[in-house]
This record gives structure tokens, C-alpha cells and sequence, in this order.
């Protein structure tokens, strides 16, 4: 059987199948690449830093592509109005947020500028930050998040005392609020002294494996598979032949 495959055109023939083969093999390659990006949970592009007026417009619900991306934006921190957030997980621990409001441009602009686990080093930065002046105008860069909707505070806890980082709230107590607000606040990617930069997630997609490409990635292969042996069928095939041819010529002789 070995001689009979080594012939030139079952050569020729074997040569045409691992090229069909090789076909069948990218394609199933392909589908199951479309099925891995599918399923892929990092949007890459919302990384890319992109300004602030360019990503969204204040008073406007944040667009899914606005929510959870990179940004910057020029602006100041307003006086006396800072506040704290409790019961905020920071890489699965629980601490506090202090956030302020920052005047841009367009619109003001609630900052969540760091965490702490620390009670005590929430209550005396709050202090402080709202006994200071203005800040000075800078480049503030870092994710913009939609905003949350306002949580009733527990039984036994301070009526004024938030948990969630909601605009809507916000609007409520900062003094002498005018003008527009964004939908959203920025995690911002740096803090002051004493705090953490805050967990900053990327959005995932909303991918799911595909198994329909799986399933044509799989039968490519089989494809492929089926492609040697045919070749290796009609070989067995040829050589039976010529195991017949040589018996009945044999048959004759005699």
C-alpha cells in the first residue's frame, strides 16, 4: 500500500488534499476567532482618553459609549462643597469616598478624588477641603461613570449621610448650585494626600461565547480531517485494485 501511495499522482493527489486541509483549518480558525471577540469582556476603546465636552453633553443621559470612559477635563474645585461617601468598596474593602464638585467649562461636575478606610482621615480631609478656597483650575483626568440613584439611609443612620453617588443629590446640597450639571461623575485617576485612588474598572461588553461559530469551527475541522481520509480511502482502494489485477492475472497464468 506504501508503493501505491508513493505513486506520483496519489503524490499529486495527497498535495491537493493538505492544501484543501490547510483551507479548512483557517477557516475554522476564523470562526473560532469570531467566537473569542464575541465573548471578549474589555472594551478597549473606552481606555483611550477622550475630552469631556467631546464624550458627552451636561444635562443629557450618559450614551453607552460616554459610560465608564477614560476622559479629561479642565475645571476647579468649588468651596465648601465637598462631601463624603460611606460604605464604598475599594478593591473589596469598605471605606469612604470624598468627592467634590468641579467647575468646568460647560457644566459642574461631581469628582469622587479618593478613598480612604480611615473614619478619622474622611472627617478632618472633609473639614479642611471645605474650610479651603476654591482650588486652582487644572487637567483632571480619570473614568466617567453614570450616575447612581439616591439610597434612603438605614434606620439609626445620619439622615444627611450618603452612600451613593448620586447627581440628583448632590444638586441638593451644594450651596449656591446653578447652572448645568453632567449625568455622571469622574473617578478621578489621582488623590489627595491620605487617600487611595479609587478602583477605576473598565466597562465590560455584553459578549457571549457563540456557539454557532464554534459549532462551524468544528466542522471545518472535521472537514479537514475528512479531506486525508478520502485520500487514504482511494489509496486502500487503488491498492485492493491492484491485489485483484495481480490475483486474476496469477488466475490466468495458471
Amino acid at each position: 500500500m506504501l508503493k501505491t501511495a508513493l505513486k506520483p499522482q496519489w503524490i499529486a493527489f495527497l498535495i491537493f488534499v493538505m492544501a484543501a486541509a490547510a483551507v479548512f483549518a483557517w477557516a475554522g480558525k476564523w470562526q473560532l476567532e469570531r467566537a473569542i471577540l464575541s465573548s471578549q469582556p474589555v472594551n478597549t476603546e473606552s481606555e483611550i482618553v477622550v475630552p469631556l465636552e467631546e464624550l458627552q453633553v451636561p444635562g443629557v443621559a450618559i450614551s453607552e459609549i460616554a459610560g465608564g470612559h477614560m476622559t479629561e477635563v479642565t475645571g476647579y474645585l468649588a468651596a465648601e462643597s465637598y462631601t463624603l461617601l460611606t460604605g464604598r468598596l475599594n478593591y473589596g474593602e469598605s471605606g469612604y469616598w470624598l468627592v467634590g464638585r468641579l467647575i468646568t467649562p460647560e457644566a459642574s461636575l461631581p469628582v469622587a478624588l479618593g478613598w480612604t478606610p480611615d473614619e478619622d482621615v474622611a472627617l478632618t480631609a472633609l473639614a479642611e477641603f471645605n474650610a479651603a478656597p476654591a482650588g486652582e483650575e487644572k487637567l483632571y483626568t480619570g473614568r466617567f461613570m453614570p450616575t447612581e440613584a439616591p439610597d434612603v439611609p438605614n434606620p439609626g443612620m445620619d439622615p444627611l449621610s450618603e452612600n451613593t453617588l448620586s447627581v440628583a443629590s448632590l444638586v441638593n446640597i451644594w450651596p449656591d448650585f446653578a447652572g448645568l450639571v453632567y449625568e455622571g461623575y469622574l473617578i478621578d485617576s489621582e488623590a489627595p494626600p491620605g487617600f487611595d485612588v479609587i478602583e477605576s474598572i473598565p466597562p465590560m461588553n455584553e459578549g457571549a461565547v457563540n456557539w454557532l461559530n464554534i459549532f462551524y469551527a468544528l466542522e471545518w475541522i472535521i472537514f479537514a480531517g475528512f479531506a486525508f481520509f478520502i485520500w487514504w480511502r482511494l489509496v486502500k482502494d487503488a491498492y485492493e485494485r491492484e491485489l485483484e489485477e495481480q490475483e486474476q492475472a496469477q488466475g490466468q497464468v495458471n
